[in-house]
């Protein structure tokens, strides 16, 4: 198999917006794969072929996981990710570290899903004043495309660019499938909430 790591590859480069063409720019190449033997997750490495990120413990087949850690290359827990109970929709919260209060982010599905280009929402948990709120108002992101496809854009409240998910071709056409996949990080968003909204295309829509 050839190596997943970013240098290994000739994927076509990612357009960059303008106002951000001269920042640094993150690639990562994600392996849904867990480190541990007989277990379900994802590795994740930069273009050194350095393990960022790992997740353990995401549960495949016929449904998902209630709770997700992602940690960093060494196991410590950055977010843990939970699923909402009793929400309307396929709804999930992400804390900061191995808390259980004051959520940070909420993700799920808009309402009109099957009528919009859009297949996800990221809210803010935070309003501006700092009271906890889940108000549509504090919309953060909008993920579209398709994550079947491994075609996804994350768009800021601003409109701009900051995350793709995007197939990865070895040299000389090899293709990984959609097990190995880059990440592209724009410096508009931090690299390990943009790793948890993969994370989270895959409760979405890895199962279908």
């Amino acid at each position: 198999m050839p190596k997943v790591y970013p240098n290994e590859t000739t994927t076509e480069a990612t357009k960059i917006p303008q106002h951000i063409a001269n920042r640094k720019v993150k690639v990562l190449t994600v392996w849904k794969k867990s480190l541990l033997f007989n277990s379900n997750g994802f590795t994740v490495f930069n273009t050194e072929g350095k393990l960022v990120f790992r997740v353990d413990n995401y549960q495949s087949g016929t449904g998902s996981k209630k709770e997700i850690v992602l940690m960093d290359g060494t196991g410590k827990c950055l977010l843990t990710i939970r699923r909402k109970r009793l929400s309307f929709a396929d709804t999930w919260v992400v804390f900061d570290g191995e808390t259980s209060v004051s959520p940070i982010i909420l993700v799920k599905k808009p309402v009109n899903f099957l009528a919009s280009k859009d297949i996800a929402h990221v809210i803010s948990c935070q309003s501006s004043d700092g009271v906890n709120s889940l108000s549509s108002k504090n919309l953060m992101y909008e993920i579209i495309g398709s994550y079947a496809q491994r075609c996804v854009a994350v768009y800021d409240n601003k409109k701009r660019l900051v995350a793709e998910i995007q197939k990865k071709e070895a040299r000389a056409g090899v293709t990984f499938g959609g097990d190995v996949f880059q990440l592209t990080v724009q410096p508009e968003i931090d690299q390990a909430l943009a790793m948890t909204l993969v994370i989270l295309m895959e409760q979405l829509f890895g199962f279908r």
